[in-house]
């Protein structure tokens, strides 16, 4: 059985979903090993080490995809909403497509990969549970943003991060606060405390209290409850306007004494909740910094414009996205390792096992047959029921 590694052809993303270590243990569990010439080139990871380890190299995409009997990406059609479309020509009915497809975006993408019939997984659809742990990429590249945006941070302030004690007298370390302490938020917590930085961070879910304390943040506490603060898959869950207005009023004067405030409140499908409104970005030191892990879905923050830097009452609001793409050697080594643990997962029996009372596959299931049969994505875009001839494979 072949896997294909074509080169991600989203603008700008360096990443490659299979790096030169990977090749050996899927080589040891009965795979072949095809990827396009210069797919991890960008990463920092040349083709001749890949041949090394056992790979062959083809410089035609169209060879990829034609070869391959599993495709490999990291930014598959719908999470590339940009080129993604031109892959679907050569995806065909039985190969199996595994990466990030944005299942809860535009459901256009999700019909057009199942009129392949292409089976697709979608990695983002990974439940959070203890044994899927090693196949979590979402997590994982959450990690590498919620670390790069406070890199972005303190290279933009025009402060210091840690205090220094000096002849010159004493500089007092930054303030930093974190909003949403998901993976993201507390890896940011995480870096902004190992930079010295004094860090609080706030989060709907009351869980998240230990969890913050845990990596050196302080929790604010707002009088404020949500209501069913997450989903029975660990993600939060939008609440009502009354809900994030009476928040908003709360948060303000954290927001006001901070130097930086990075913002990483996402809920899934779902467009991000406005948390940092122009009032309280005008309430902002000037020179203070606003990082929006949520730029992608709209921001957290009201005056953030998706893959821009501007700046605002004094405040500079940067809204990349695709942050992990930026880190792409450890980003692509910490996908490969995910993505080679799924696929063991997925072929523990030598062929694709379809086990619909298994969990993980499930759950990351996303098109067979011609079908979109997850059900999740299914109810998410109103939908009905999987069709009979489907269901089997759900």
């Amino acid at each position: 059985m072949l896997i294909g590694v074509p080169k991600e052809i989203f603008p700008g993303e360096r990443r490659v979903a299979l790096t030169p270590a990977a090749v050996p243990n899927l080589k040891k569990l009965g795979f072949d090993l095809l990827l396009q010439s210069g797919a991890g080139a960008a990463a920092g990871y040349p083709d001749s080490v890949y041949r090394e380890k056992g790979a062959a190299m083809t410089p035609e995409r169209a060879e990829v995809f034609r070869s391959a009997d599993v495709i490999l990406q990291v930014l598959s059609h719908g999470s590339n909403d940009r080129t993604g479309n031109e892959d679907l020509p050569l995806l065909r009915r039985g190969q199996v497509l595994i990466g990030f497809l944005r299942p809860l975006g535009a459901l256009q993408t999700v019909q057009e990969v199942a009129a392949t019939g292409a089976t697709a997984f979608s990695i983002e659809l990974m439940p959070r549970i203890t044994r899927a742990q090693s196949m979590d990429a979402l997590s994982s590249m959450s990690t590498i943003s919620g670390y790069k945006a406070v890199i972005l941070a303190a290279d933009t302030l025009p402060r210091l991060f840690p205090m220094f004690t000096t002849a010159a007298g004493t500089i007092i370390p930054a303030r930093v606060f974190v909003i949403g302490a998901g993976v993201a938020g507390l890896q940011a917590i995480a870096t902004a405390r190992r930079l010295g930085a004094v860090v609080s961070a706030y989060d709907v879910r009351a869980a998240s209290r230990e969890q913050v304390q845990s990596v050196g943040g302080r929790f604010v506490e707002l009088p404020v409850e949500a209501g069913d603060a997450e989903d029975k898959r660990g993600y939060a869950k939008a609440q009502d306007e009354t809900f994030y207005r009476r928040q908003r009023e709360l948060l303000t004067r954290a927001v006001a004494e901070s130097d930086v405030v990075i913002t990483a409140a996402v809920v899934p499908g779902k467009k991000s909740p406005v948390l940092v409104t122009r009032e309280m970005v005008e309430q902002m030191a000037p020179g203070s910094v606003i990082v929006d892990l949520a730029a992608e879905r709209g921001g957290n923050c009201e005056l953030t414009r998706a893959e821009q830097t501007v700046i605002e009452h004094g405040v500079t609001i940067i809204g990349h996205i695709n942050l992990a793409s930026t880190v792409p050697y450890h980003a692509s080594q910490m996908y490969a390792r995910n993505i080679s643990a799924f696929v063991a997962h997925l072929f523990r029996s030598g062929k694709l096992d379809l086990d619909p009372a298994d969990e993980i596959t499930r759950e990351t299931l996303l098109t067979h047959g011609g079908e979109v049969v997850n059900s999740r994505i299914r109810e998410f875009h109103s939908l009905p029921p999987v069709p009979a001839r489907a269901a089997g494979a759900e």
